[in-house]
């Protein structure tokens, strides 16, 4: 039993975990609109990607999902915040 409480209680840290990295992901979107240029928000928002990213790696990973579908999406990063309309998903 304690194992399955530690799985609930770690599945429960991830999602509270992903559900941070998106809210930063936002406010580093918003920062970056008010940049003049490519800088530290297209940077942060970059790095929060990428922790996302293994953050879900994690998820599936403990859930005993297939992780072959889940791709390495930080290696995307745009050259300019102003060439998107929209954050990517």
């Amino acid at each position: 039993m304690p194992a399955e409480i530690n799985a609930q209680a770690r599945a429960c840290w991830l999602a509270e975990l992903a559900d941070a990295l998106d809210e930063a992901q936002q406010l580093a979107w918003r920062l970056g609109e008010l940049d003049d240029g490519p800088g530290e928000a297209m940077a942060l928002y970059g790095r929060l990607e990428a922790a996302r990213e293994e953050t879900e790696a994690l998820r599936i990973a403990r859930s005993g999902g297939n992780r072959a579908g889940v791709g390495p999406y930080w290696t995307y990063l745009p050259s300019s915040l102003n060439q998107l309309e929209d954050p990517p998903r």
